[in-house]
């Protein structure tokens, strides 16, 4: 009797990046594109052209089955790497000097917009894994949200597509109307710092929008705006333990296997925050680290572009811009009233 010899560990990384690489030099390429595209125009950002510019590819030519295993790649565990590496941007000192005059605001907006998204969603009928991407991508950081939340609701392609571009729509909106509507309600720059940082999306964005306003009101927009992310831990994890019910039939939940259900790049995510707090990770790699998460969340991008369906996209229809739409304005009205009601930022 003869026995097969036990694949090694570089025989089966071989084999992996053998299977992976075509859909790699796709996705690579586009992720290129998108991020030179990003560099020129800010606001865009490189996660918005990445997926246009893979569904466009789709549309005109579906990539074949060869493709396959690296688009799959790019669009699942090089996602989740990116999100380990956002963890680069946080300081604990920031986290708790922000946090401490910024977290009412981003309790209040991120309560108000799930609730939202919880009845106006289900109202307007918008798909639950569609609506829970959107409610999230406004709620706490736009693209970097619906990309750490994706992979732990089972998002498809198309629904991550839609969810990305109905919140880049009012990351536009917000970069025009926001310091129109500081300098008429007369805030100085330290006070649009905090809306902006609390009621725009994506980082892009709110350097974009708080630019606008003036340059004194820029830094302390982006460290909220960095702060506003590590909601997407706790979210996560939420919603983790809510799928994991429900697989489950409604069975109690052990902490033991909630505990398990913690997904594995958000505990990157957090020891990489610390690890930066901590001044373990010198500056120089620090940036380095923010710059390979933003091309890794574009090569993502371009990998869930090349995989969506179009008809499933023009099937989801108007309703989940008319939720994007609502729950934009909630959360932008929330923080002008958490603002006014404590006198945050002055």
């Amino acid at each position: 009797m003869m026995f097969r010899p036990a694949r090694t560990l570089s025989s089966r990384l071989a084999m992996r990046t053998a299977e992976v690489l075509p859909g790699l030099a796709l996705t690579a390429p586009i992720a290129v594109v998108a991020t030179v595209i990003g560099a020129l125009v800010p606001v865009l950002g490189s996660a918005l052209p990445a997926i246009v510019i893979g569904v466009a590819v789709a549309v005109i030519r579906r990539p074949g089955a060869t493709f396959g295993p690296g688009i799959e790649y790019s669009g699942r565990f090089l996602l989740q790497v990116a999100v380990v590496l956002l963890g680069a941007q946080l300081s604990l000192d920031a986290i708790l000097r922000v946090g401490a005059e910024s977290l009412p605001i981003m309790l209040a907006t991120l309560a108000v917009c799930l609730l939202g998204t919880a009845v106006i969603g289900r109202a307007l009928g918008v798909a639950p894994r569609l609506r829970t991407l959107i409610g999230v991508g406004t709620g706490i950081c736009g693209a970097s949200a619906i990309a750490a939340v994706s992979p732990v609701i089972g998002a498809l392609s198309a629904e991550i597509s839609y969810a990305v571009s109905t919140i880049f729509v009012f990351n536009v909106l917000a970069v025009v109307l926001f310091p129109l509507l500081g300098h008429a309600l007369g805030m100085d720059p330290h006070t649009f710092g905090l809306l902006a940082g609390t009621a725009v999306n994506d980082t892009s964005s709110v350097v974009a929008t708080a630019s606008v306003f003036g340059a004194s009101a820029l830094g302390f927009a982006v460290v909220v705006k960095l702060v506003r992310t590590l909601m997407i831990i706790p979210i996560s994890v939420g919603l983790s333990v809510i799928e994991s019910r429900r697989s489950l039939g409604g069975q109690r939940m052990t902490l033991r296997r909630a505990i398990g259900l913690v997904p594995w790049f958000l505990v990157g995510f957090l020891a990489v925050a610390v690890l930066g707090s901590l001044g373990t990770i010198p500056a120089g790699v620090r940036e380095a680290m923010v710059h390979v998460s933003g091309f890794l969340i574009a090569t993502a991008m371009a990998g869930i572009g090349l995989s969506t369906d179009a008809v499933a996209l023009r099937r989801a229809g108007w309703r989940p811009l008319l939720l994007g739409a609502i729950l934009w304005i909630l959360v932008t009205a929330t923080a002008l009233a958490v603002i006014a009601l404590t006198g945050s930022g002055r």
